[in-house]
């Protein structure tokens, strides 16, 4: 289902890529048992990160490595600083619709960074790939964005879909009308593939609870070298 590039192979060894396809999903804007869910992964975190500062998350291996990979451009790990902000200062995840906040608390719990897309609005084939820097899309947020030379993305048909630095974009996008999704897990050198395949089960399993007939129809872990 997914290409990857030489480019992506010789520049990021050591690099995976996970994704996981799900058809039959649902997208509430709330569901009840996921806000348990949520609650109980709060707990979890601020009792398996108790006094731990800026430093100590700094050290853990996975952030190690996306700190490597941002550090390249002089950016900051973004999802570091969400899970800093529920664990040191004890505000709560974001409320937003179910199946993304489903991507959201997988992020938290394993600190991997995921994108998530409408399957039916992806046109195949779908590419991994490093950017040129002169690749162009409009962000969630309406921004229309030049890729970074170096940064690791994914396209369709049409056009960029997603990037480690910027984000998903608009066009493919999860809204309150998928019924089939892609989620795709970014993970630079440094991370165990295991971990990535672990981290989309995890999805897999809070995308169930909203959807118990959601059937995955792929879970992948492709990897550099």
């Amino acid at each position: 289902m997914l290409t990857l590039s030489e480019t992506w192979k010789t520049t990021y060894p050591g690099a995976s890529q996970g994704l996981l396809v799900m058809r039959g999903v649902a997208n509430p804007e709330a569901h009840a048992e996921l806000e348990r869910r949520k609650a109980a992964l709060e707990a979890e975190l601020r009792a398996r990160f108790a006094g731990y500062d800026r430093a100590a998350f700094n050290a853990l291996p996975v952030i190690r490595a996306y700190n490597a990979y941002y550090g390249r451009f002089k950016k900051s790990y973004h999802v570091q600083l969400q899970l800093e902000s529920v664990v040191l200062k004890g505000k709560s995840l974001p409320r937003v619709a179910a199946l993304v906040e489903c991507m959201f608390m997988a992020e938290l719990k394993n600190q991997m960074l995921t994108a998530g897309h409408d399957l039916e609005i992806l046109r195949e084939p779908l590419r991994l790939d490093v950017a040129r820097g002169d690749e162009a899309y409009t962000l969630l947020n309406g921004k229309h964005e030049t890729l970074k030379a170096g940064d690791i993305f994914m396209a369709d048909a049409e056009g960029v879909t997603s990037s480690i630095l910027y984000g998903p974009d608009s066009r493919t996008r999860i809204t309150p009308a998928t019924r089939h999704a892609l989620f795709t897990v970014y993970a630079p050198p440094g991370i165990d593939p295991a971990a990535v395949q672990a981290h989309l089960e995890d999805i897999q399993a809070d995308v169930r609870l909203i959807a118990p007939e959601a059937a995955p129809e792929l879970l992948m872990v492709y990897t550099a070298g």
